[in-house]
């Protein structure tokens, strides 16, 4: 039934938007495990001062949670937002997505969910490599894969060829939405007997049921 269509996500992992998506994100993992391509964009990578954008987040992360019920904690403001000296940089998870892909590209969805509770939910720093490298370890153990948090972790710091493939991966995604005219994240984009078809974010908003009902609608003009 699923043979004939591709999905593409766009994405970063510090995206509220993208959290916002999270449930239909789900339903797409668990139902087009093998058409799903997880394509990370780059738009957080890179460090900077979290105390810059803090308050712009807080404000948007609000209204996703009006809009779309998706929650953002008070312990998620306190410790990453407000943190002292907080820094705000999607690169470790970006890196530790490539590292699990790498592993099985199934893991890849389920990582990205993952890191988004730990940040939006449980108020953990997730710009923090030990705290990436806890929540990629145990997804992965989830799933029967055996790794430690020390390997992983020294991997996210020091693995060169790691940083040169996730590099290429960003601009691959990059040149990608470019030719596509995508200008921002969350972006699904439908392949549909070879035909693009990008879905807008309201869709995405929607939860699986209303993610799945306008796929099936493509494919029935198909």
């Amino acid at each position: 039934m699923n043979t004939d269509v591709e999905l593409e996500y766009y994405f970063d992992p510090f995206c509220g938007w993208c959290y916002a998506s999270a449930p239909a994100l789900a339903g797409l993992a668990e139902n087009f495990s093998h058409q799903l391509k997880m394509l990370p964009s780059g738009l957080f990578v890179g460090g900077r001062p979290i105390s810059s954008i803090a308050e712009h987040a807080w404000r948007n992360d609000q209204r996703i949670q009006a809009l779309t019920g998706q929650p953002f904690s008070e312990a998620y403001r306190q410790n990453v937002l407000l943190a002292p000296n907080g820094i705000f940089d999607s690169g470790p998870a970006t890196l530790a997505l490539t590292a699990l892909g790498e592993h099985d590209p199934r893991l890849e969805p389920r990582f990205l969910h993952a890191i988004q509770i730990a940040r939006y939910v449980a108020g953990h720093d997730t710009s923090g490599i030990q705290e990436v490298a806890t929540v990629a370890v145990q997804v992965a153990a989830e799933h029967g894969i055996e790794l430690t948090t020390e390997a992983f972790g020294e991997r996210l710091r020091s693995d060169t060829d790691l940083r040169e493939r996730t590099l290429e991966r960003i601009e691959n995604t990059q040149r990608r939405m470019n030719i596509l005219g995508i200008r921002g994240v969350p972006q699904l984009v439908a392949l549909v007997n070879g035909k693009a078809h990008i879905l807008s974010g309201e869709t995405l908003y929607q939860g699986p049921a209303g993610l799945a009902a306008a796929l099936d609608a493509l494919r029935a003009d198909a």
